[in-house]
């Protein structure tokens, strides 16, 4: 792994996180779909903040070139409460995250608002606006003596839930974004959920995939906003 990275997930993967009820029942339904590619055809729609990725044989392919950061490949919708589904399948990476962002929001790292973070044995859920990419919490975490104080903050801004994911093999995922909370389904399967004041920030105006490593295929991205 890249060192940017490890200090990305360190930061993420570290502070307490919860292992939470998971609801049987989705929390959000489609409604209106937002965006959706297939990957059928080379689409402009996707952009490469940090190369690289590519669309060949009707699937995408993002992998990681630079050694600071991996590679983001993001598209810009403005939403709120939404499904997001797709599939993937590693390609020599270990795993990848889902990341919603809002760019005019600076109260937080690059402006994150929360994310899923797909591990090779776990998955986990973040609430970023008010979790580790908190400005003030993202510099108390850089000063070790300031670390307990950071992690007293953290309680409660994300969860685990232990999930293998199979090298080789297409994944279908669903992530459902509700007011403060989010529930991820793998393979038709409820596997995290989560409930953070930060997942109900007003607009998310970007999605995107970050994947460090060799790469990671993904295909059938949708992004519908939600019944009320």
């Amino acid at each position: 792994m890249k060192k940017h990275l490890n200090l990305l997930l360190l930061s993420f993967l570290i502070p307490l996180a919860g292992r939470a009820q998971v609801p049987d029942k989705p929390i959000a339904e489609p409604k209106e779909m937002l965006f959706s590619d297939d990957f059928s055809a080379v689409s402009e729609e996707w952009k490469s903040v940090i190369p690289s990725f590519e669309i060949k044989e009707g699937v995408l392919r993002v992998w990681q070139t630079r050694d600071d950061h991996g590679a983001v490949c993001r598209v810009y919708r403005p939403m709120k409460n939404v499904v997001v589904s797709f599939r993937f399948k590693l390609d020599g990476s270990t795993g990848f995250n889902a990341v919603f962002d809002d760019k005019n929001y600076k109260g937080s790292h690059a402006g994150h608002i929360c994310r899923v973070a797909f591990a090779p044995k776990q998955i986990r859920l973040g609430d970023d606006k008010e979790g580790v990419m908190r400005n003030d919490i993202f510099e108390m975490r850089k000063d070790d003596s300031r670390k307990a104080e950071a992690d007293k903050l953290l309680e409660g801004r994300g969860s685990v839930a232990n999930f293998e994911i199979s090298p080789g093999d297409w994944h279908e995922v669903g992530i459902e974004l509700s007011g403060d909370r989010m529930r991820v389904a793998i393979d038709g399967r409820p596997v995290a959920y989560l409930q953070s004041s930060g997942l109900a920030h007003e607009t998310k105006e970007s999605f995107h995939f970050t994947v460090n490593g060799p790469g990671v295929l993904f295909d059938d991205v949708k992004i519908s906003k939600v019944a009320p």
